[in-house]
């Protein structure tokens, strides 16, 4: 059950939503302490990397697949490979062919998770800690076995890998979908039931928690939503939209710090989901909003969450540039508010480019015709 953003009005432009996207906000935020205390932001898309400190390494190695099990059917000719420091934050990433040599530069000293990505699901994650007073070579072979799956369509050979779907029962299965018919329905009592139902015959079906506090959710139930996602992580602490609405729902809380570390490993559960980019950028900037509120001078800290906004707002456009077309409007409002003019006139053309009918559109020319450099 994935939803839509809601946009509406912020800084003259697009808002983001700070809760589930069937909830409306009643809040706008203030942009005038933007403006003195993000003026060092650089206009380039960061890489997020972690503070450690000590030598720069090389950290590389083989990607073996192999096929044991003579597993037929089509196999991806490549992998994505994605770096992580112990705290969530990706440091690199990089495509690799089957049998073929990743290798990471620059390095420093640290505990990191190496994700290895197949078609958007994960499929391994390898603990590599790296450590030395002089820069070195660090290797770390990968050894992967093709399995046939199992579940849902098990006509398709993969990876031995984290299922995003819970294989239950046919008669649970089909309780599980007469939940989602219901709350496409919009009889969330009904599905609320059903998915109790559910847990109960199988406490262990993690997708049902997630749809559980999805629905607790939706109706404004935080504290019921809390523990279906909590015990939904539990089971499956790596189940992307289980990971992604307990960011949002974090947000709703105004709990933006927590916000981020969920939503940091829901973009590593799913690194080209959109949505999760998307969320992710909001969760950064709203927490650089909140320490502005709360009268914040750490300036440095509050670039560094905006750099990170930026960059995963910008990761959201590179995944779907027509679907997350709004998120110009939401980078034009920070470059608007930090007197980055050329760069918010920039985000602006290219939104009605993609979005030519913008009902606002005449607002937004006007915006284009007054700050543009002639």
């Amino acid at each position: 059950m994935r939803t839509a953003l809601r946009q509406s009005a912020l800084f003259g432009f697009a808002q983001a939503p700070p809760r589930a996207a069937r909830f409306r906000s009643s809040r706008t935020i203030k942009r005038a302490p933007l403006l003195s205390l993000l003026v060092l932001l650089a206009v380039s898309s960061p890489r997020p990397c972690a503070a450690q400190v000590g030598g720069a390494h090389t950290l590389f190695g083989d990607l073996k697949v192999e096929d044991t099990q003579k597993v037929g059917g089509l196999k991806p000719i490549s992998f994505d490979l994605i770096l992580y420091d112990i705290r969530g934050g990706m440091v690199a990433r990089q495509t690799v062919v089957v049998n073929g040599r990743y290798r990471f530069e620059d390095v420093r000293n640290g505990d990191y998770e190496i994700v290895v990505m197949m078609e958007s699901t994960e499929v391994a994650r390898v603990r590599v800690s790296v450590y030395n007073a002089v820069a070195t070579d660090v290797r770390r072979d990968i050894a992967l076995e093709w399995k046939p799956l199992v579940g849902r369509q098990p006509e398709q050979p993969g990876v031995a890998s984290v299922a995003e779907h819970y294989d239950r029962s046919p008669s649970n299965e089909r309780v599980f979908c007469s939940a989602e018919e219901s709350v496409k329905k919009k009889e969330y009592a009904q599905a609320a039931a059903l998915l109790r139902q559910l847990v109960g015959a199988d406490p262990r079906d993690f997708e049902a928690w997630t749809e559980l506090g999805t629905v607790a959710f939706i109706q404004q139930d935080l504290a019921e939503a809390d523990g279906d996602y909590r015990r939904a992580l539990e089971l499956r602490p790596t189940f992307g939209l289980a990971l992604m609405d307990a960011g949002k729902l974090r947000m709703a809380q105004k709990d933006f710090k927590g916000a981020v570390e969920l939503l940091r490993r829901a973009v590593g559960a799913q690194p080209k989901s959109a949505d999760a980019n998307h969320y992710l950028g909001e969760a950064y900037l709203n927490e650089a909003l909140a320490e502005i509120r709360q009268g914040s001078q750490a300036i440095d800290e509050l670039n560094e969450l905006a750099r990170q906004a930026i960059y995963y707002f910008n990761e959201a456009l590179r995944l779907d540039p027509v679907g997350k077309a709004e998120v110009h409007l939401r980078l034009a409002d920070i470059f608007n508010v930090m007197g980055m003019k050329d760069e918010a006139v920039a985000e602006c053309e290219q939104f009605l480019a993609k979005k030519p009918d913008y009902p606002d559109r005449k607002k937004l020319e006007q915006y284009i015709k007054e700050n543009k450099k002639k």
